[in-house]
Parts: structure tokens; sequence; C-alpha cells
């Protein structure tokens, strides 16, 4: 499960004595130890009982105009500072059942049910409230090609709560969770690895049950610019998504680009043609994404090819 790291300073810190300490240290977000030893860093903002509280008042007299110039999740975030290429902080709020944002928009927004895992690693604390439950697993990425409905040895650890004050380390490609609603309103505060090559990183959705990758969670633009190049009209979009699909170091975002072009091929066939060069490729993923997608074209073939 996440490491849960022993912390029991009293210190109480600001959060520019956090952020001045991560930017003077050799602090690597890409090494377990440094990660950790970065604890106490958090467990002293943790102790600091009205930081939030002032940091979300300012906020608001400035119409969040902060929160919208830096802050690329849901409402349920609060970007804490986001300056560092290396990591940022925020502040997530984890709603009970019983809360009315829950009752209005469901468990799915804020993750909950979801078991998945994290191309990051983050250090958290519990700030407030009886904090989130999780269903806690491990599996070594390095033994996965990232498939959907590839079967992964996911190892059950144990379930377990993010109360005030406790430190966890989730560690990337190793650390599963699903988590679990609160049993009421809760705040956790994170200090998360920040990569400009994190987008490229695949990050999966699993089937607990059946011990199966049920998706890739991550998406980035690319992909979406990926289908407009490739259906320009006058052919230089598509010149442009046959490097990406050819050349592009990211197998995620090769594959992407061999959907796109079969998407926009004349007819069926053709498009099948284009996944069969996605399927001969040396890369395992590229190769299971491109069977997956010639899968989906032949058994929609009927539906794709009705007379309009």
């Amino acid at each position: 499960m996440a490491r849960v790291i022993a912390c029991e300073t009293e210190r109480v810190l600001e959060l520019g004595d956090v952020i001045a300490a991560l930017n003077e240290n050799a602090f690597d977000p890409r090494d377990e130890e440094s990660f950790a030893a970065c604890a106490p860093l958090l467990k002293g903002l943790a102790n600091n009982r009205r930081f939030l509280a002032d940091i979300a008042v300012a906020e608001l007299k400035d119409r969040c105009a902060r929160q919208s110039r830096e802050n690329g999740y849901t409402p349920q975030v609060i970007m804490l500072h986001r300056a560092s290429e290396k990591y940022f902080i925020r502040a997530n709020f984890w709603p009970s059942p019983s809360d009315a944002i829950f009752k209005a928009s469901g468990a799915s927004p804020f993750f909950y049910h979801l078991p998945h895992d994290h191309n990051f690693s983050f250090l958290t604390a519990g700030y407030l409230g009886p904090g989130y439950w999780s269903d806690y697993y491990e599996y070594d990425r390095d033994a996965v090609i990232g498939v959907p409905g590839e079967k992964v040895d996911l190892r059950f650890i144990g379930r377990a709560r993010l109360e005030e004050g406790k430190i966890m380390l989730y560690r990337a490609g190793r650390d599963v969770h699903d988590q679990l609603p609160a049993d009421a309103m809760s705040v956790s505060i994170n200090i998360m690895e920040a990569s400009s090559d994190l987008p490229f990183v695949n990050q999966y959705r699993f089937d607990v049950e059946r011990c199966e990758i049920a998706g890739i969670l991550t998406h980035s633009a690319t992909e979406a610019l990926l289908a407009l190049a490739a259906n320009h009209g006058n052919g230089n979009g598509r010149d442009l998504v046959e490097s990406f699909a050819a050349d592009h170091p990211c197998a995620r975002i090769r594959f992407a680009a061999l959907r796109e072009l079969a998407g926009a091929a004349p007819d069926i066939d053709a498009g099948l043609d284009i996944l069969a060069r996605g399927q001969a490729s040396s890369d395992r993923l590229v190769a299971g994404l491109s069977a997956l997608e010639a899968n989906r074209l032949q058994a929609n073939r009927g539906w794709l090819e009705r007379p309009v």
C-alpha cells in the first residue's frame, strides 16, 4: 500500500516555509527516499490549522483569479503553489455521502470507487476530518504492457484511511487504491511530483475483481489534435499524423495517430490496413491497442457501413 511515514513533529510551518525548504534542498520527487524525507515539512504544514482557511478567504476576495490561472483541476482542488517545475502543492476536499455536493454530483467527480494507480508520486497528509478510505493494492508496472483487458498481478494489501496528521507516500507505478467516501467532509494536503513528460506516462484504471487493466486514464491535448490533423482537408495534416505514428517517443501517442489515420480512411478495410501496421509493431502496447481497435471496427462494420 502507499507508504505510511511516521512523523511526530509538533512544529508548525507556514506554506512559504515549506516552499523555501523544497526549493533550497536537493529534493527529487522521483526518488522515493528523497520524497519521504519531506514528510516533516508536510506534517509541519498540516499542523498549521489556519493557513488553508486564510488562503481560501484570500482567493474568494480576489474572485479566485489565481485558481483560474493555475488550477486545471475541478473545484475539489485548491492550488496552493505551482511555480516549480519539480513539484506543486494542492489541497483536496473529500465529501461524504451526506454532503450536499456529493448528493448533487454523485461519487465519480471525486474518483471514489475508481481503482487506479498514479503516473507520478505524491506525499499526502490528512488535514481535516476523518479522511477518505482506500482499499490498497500493489502491482509491478514493469511486468505489464498496459492494454485494457490485460491480466495484472494485483496484490490486496488492506483498507485504511487518511486521518488527520497521517502522512502517506503514494509511489508511481506501484500503489493502486480504490478510494471510498469519507465518513464526513475531509481535506488532504499534497506535495505532487510535476514533470513535463507526465502526460506521456500512462495512468491506469483497474478492475480489481478480475485483476485486469480496465482502461488508460491519461489523455493529452495531442491526442485530440491528432483527430483534427488526420481529417485536415489539404493533406498537410495527414503527413504530420503519419510522422507521429512513426516516430513519437510515446507508444500511446503513436497508437493514437494510427487510430486517427484509420478513422480518416475512406472505408473500413483501408482503416484496418492502417491498424495492421500497428499490430505488427515491435512495441507491445501499440500492437495490443491496435488489435483492440481493429476488433472494434470489425464488430461495428455492419453499423458503420449501413446506407445513409
